[in-house]
């Protein structure tokens, strides 16, 4: 088999190849094989029918048709390979003519990675806010480890923020009820805004059985964008009481016998936590500049194929109906023409990122291990909700494991390249990254991770 490259832009290329006749005997032979199964000849058993009479039965060039739409794919991946074609997106193949005995000639377009000229690291700065850490944040983590220890009771008073309550909602739209948006015994603690828009201006200073209506915007369902009428009834109210910070909770809440030793504890994680928050800015600093310094040519298909997957997702949660879009546009305040070029805008900044970590990633020969790549999978089956093996199997039947190969290589070498840039905080001072980049391969890998969850 030939074939040649012919570079059409920097990030498209034509492939011109040229399959000989013989290399499709082998097809040949399992199409016979395949047509003998399916075709009944008298005299003949299923399967041992002659090539000749199955030919004269189906056609020659029908027969070549097959064959030829049979092994294409196979032989568009073995060219990419031998012209080491940095392929992205689907190919546009154009057949040639097929006459029996004649090689088999086809081109194929398709988008394909440009060359990135990237800088020396080691020439890059950026800047990320200093580390603050107070007694506020340390006051913080303990509220949270003694709502953690709180117990709820019943009160005979109006609802107030942070109450829990339990709640019945019914909806109507237009005078017809909407029963998606309708639910008896729902808890939830007032204040927390995971319910819908409105919820908790409602229910504040109702008492137990009373009830109030309101108006909210729905976001998903039928009625996804119109506006409702939401009636709230309380069911119950309830306040959480805290324990008493003393050493008896210290004892109760952790390993450590007194409240001075947890706070100090608790003092370390914030410290820790804060530290990993400003990894983490550092590596989105070291992006954004290399974003900005590197001149990335966009493939237009990939582009445009990752508008289209973005939009698609709210327009099938949408059942595909122009009126709900529009209802969902107008609750967005955006004009389709905005939607649009936000859409573009994001796409275009995905797009980049994508081809820009690839070429740092053959740059620095980034490799990802198995265990790297099954604990990323683990990781998002547990975001999923779903059990390993299941979300792996539907990886796998929707020809995904590749791209979660890609995303956790990319991130892997964003971290492996941060530690060669100069990196200050606002007041000036140095920041050593050592602890997360380049030297410790553990935490290392932790903030790669996290790139790929990104």
């Amino acid at each position: 088999m030939k074939s040649t490259v012919e570079q059409l832009s920097p990030t498209r290329v034509k492939l011109n190849v040229e399959v000989p006749f013989e290399e499709l005997s082998g097809e040949f032979d399992r199409t016979y094989k395949t047509l003998a199964q399916q075709i009944r000849i008298p005299g003949f058993r299923p399967g041992k029918a002659p090539a000749k009479l199955i030919e004269a039965r189906v056609g020659r060039d029908s027969i070549l048709a097959q064959v030829v739409n049979d092994v294409l794919p196979s032989k568009y991946s073995q060219a990419v390979d031998e012209t080491d074609t940095k392929a992205i997106g689907q190919p546009e193949i154009d057949l040639g003519e097929l006459v029996y005995g004649d090689p088999v000639s086809f081109t194929a377009e398709v988008d394909v990675r440009p060359e990135i000229e990237l800088p020396d690291f080691a020439t890059l700065a950026v800047q990320v806010d200093a580390l603050e850490i107070d007694e506020n944040a340390v006051d913080e983590q303990l509220e949270g480890l003694r709502a953690r220890f709180g117990t709820l009771k019943g009160v005979e008073r109006a609802i107030v923020e942070g109450d829990f309550v339990s709640i019945d909602l019914s909806a109507t739209v237009d005078g017809e009820p909407v029963d998606e948006a309708s639910t008896e015994g729902l808890s939830h603690e007032v204040g927390s805004g995971e319910l819908i828009e409105g919820l908790d201006d409602a229910l504040i200073g109702l008492s137990d059985g009373e009830s109030k209506e309101f108006t909210t915007t729905l976001v998903a369902g039928d009625h996804a964008g119109e506006e409702a009428q939401v009636t709230v009834t309380v069911k119950s109210v309830k306040e959480r009481e805290l324990p008493e910070v003393d050493d008896e909770f210290a004892q109760m809440a952790s390993e450590f016998d007194t409240v001075d030793e947890l706070r100090e504890s608790l003092g370390e994680q914030v410290k820790s936590s804060k530290k990993f928050e400003q990894a983490n800015a550092v590596r989105d600093k070291v992006l954004e500049e290399l974003l900005e310094k590197v001149e990335i040519p966009l493939p237009e298909k990939v582009v445009a194929d990752e508008v289209e997957g973005q939009q698609h997702q709210i327009i099938h949660a949408l059942g595909h109906d122009d009126e709900q879009v529009a209802k969902f546009l107008e609750a967005q305040g955006k004009t389709r023409e905005e939607w649009d070029a936000e859409a573009r805008e994001a796409a275009e900044k995905s797009v980049k990122t994508q081809l820009l970590l690839d070429a740092i990633a053959d740059q620095q020969e980034t490799e990802v291990d198995q265990d790297e790549l099954t604990q990323q999978i683990l990781f998002q089956a547990q975001r999923y909700g779903m059990q390993p093996q299941e979300f792996i199997s539907q990886l796998t039947q929707a020809n995904q494991v590749g791209a979660v190969y890609a995303d956790v290589r990319r991130g892997k070498a964003l971290a492996e390249i941060v530690g060669d840039v100069t990196v200050t905080d606002s007041n000036g001072d140095s920041v050593d990254t050592s602890e997360f980049f380049g030297k410790n391969d553990d935490v290392e890998e932790e903030i790669a991770e996290d790139i790929a969850q990104d």
